[in-house]
């Protein structure tokens, strides 16, 4: 057997649902809501959201796409690792997420040795960062020393994934070699945050903004706007990540994140990591869940409703941020919040129905 049947692909993705919905709630309780919640769901929010869930998820990705079965040992990893760590055991859980992080950069690695193109090489730099998050938290890292690898670490996946596409509308050359320096820079600053933090970070904001400048001017994103359907809500999707991703590494380059106050940090790390990454999530779903499970997800123009929300609401987060004003940041967190939880509701409904009319349709054969 070299791959995993779809429908055992499903408990891997509630693993890291677990860990989307504990984090979730854990950051709400973060920002002052009276909400019940596991303890290690507020302590380890960040941990929950990008090494858990989106380790989990991406991993998986990665996995389908190498088809071995090897692969799979990553996103079950890193989703165990979410269950201790939710279990009060957090060095158990970090020797998992470090051991899925491995086997993810080997995976992503063998795809790269497969194919030795730009975009693989960026995906496995994307990998690498990852791992250097992983091994920050076993080390006993601050949170604010393992963010930086966790915002490469999506910069680079997302970067590669779309640069990938680029097949479909060529990139000149001289403009792939400038992608290729931004994606090696990206990872040495990441690196270089834990030993001088203000300073890196000011380099990795300039990068995100450099980055994001890049696929709003490369991305077939760009042409596709103009389509109609599913094709232009992905690209909608696509390029209002690119906005936060902008404004994310602009603050950073501005401030120096979190030794300016903790809203300037905050402000830029939701910007990258709720309105960047949640914006691709929204918008490649439609895609990547039938890929991963074999299970169809057609478009609807309902999915602008939580696509809006969340946009909407991040940018009352970011203002209440930027004017200090907490209640403000957390009605933006809400809303974040049930952004995301309309969106899975949605898309779950998308789902059934589509699956629900093949059954119907099936029947009414002779």
């Amino acid at each position: 057997m070299h791959d995993l049947n779809p429908r055992a692909r499903v408990p891997l993705l509630v693993l890291g649902v677990i860990a989307l919905v504990a984090g979730t709630i854990g950051g709400l309780v973060r920002l002052g809501l009276a909400l019940p919640a596991p303890a290690a769901g507020i302590a380890w929010h960040g941990v929950l959201m990008a090494s858990v869930f989106f380790g989990t998820l991406i991993a998986l990705e990665r996995a389908v796409a190498i088809g071995r079965l090897w692969a799979y040992a990553a996103p079950a990893a890193n989703g165990v690792g979410g269950v201790l760590l939710l279990a009060g055991a957090p060095q158990f859980a970090f020797v998992l997420l470090v051991l899925g992080a491995t086997v993810f950069v080997s995976a992503s690695a063998s795809i790269w040795l497969r194919h030795r193109a730009l975009h693989t090489g960026v995906l496995a730099l994307g990998a690498l960062a990852l791992l250097m998050a992983n091994l920050a938290l076993l080390g006993g890292s601050p949170l604010e020393a393992v963010a930086p690898s966790w915002i490469a670490f999506f910069a680079l996946t997302i970067g590669g994934e779309r640069l990938e596409l680029s097949r479909l509308a060529p990139v000149p050359r001289g403009a792939r070699i400038a992608f290729a320096a931004v994606s090696l820079a990206l990872l040495l600053a990441a690196a270089c945050a834990a030993f001088a933090p203000q300073g890196a970070l000011r380099v990795l904001g300039l990068l995100l903004l450099a980055t994001a400048l890049w696929l709003a001017r490369y991305d077939i994103a760009t042409r596709t706007v103009r389509a109609k359907g599913l094709t232009r809500y992905i690209a909608l999707c696509l390029l209002a990540g690119y906005v936060w991703l902008a404004l994310g590494g602009a603050v950073l380059a501005a401030t120096g994140g979190f030794a300016a106050g903790r809203e300037f940090w905050d402000a830029a790390l939701h910007a990258v990591l709720a309105g960047f990454v949640f914006s691709m999530v929204f918008g490649h779903a439609p895609v990547i869940l039938p890929a991963v499970l074999r299970i169809a997800l057609p478009y609807h123009a309902a999915l602008y409703a939580p696509l809006a929300l969340l946009h909407a609401t991040l940018a009352l987060r970011v203002a209440g941020d930027l004017a200090a004003n907490a209640p403000l940041r957390a009605a933006g967190g809400t809303g974040n919040a049930a952004a995301i939880a309309l969106f899975i509701l949605t898309a779950a409904r998308l789902a059934l129905s589509a699956a629900a009319r093949r059954r119907t349709a099936a029947a009414r054969q002779p």
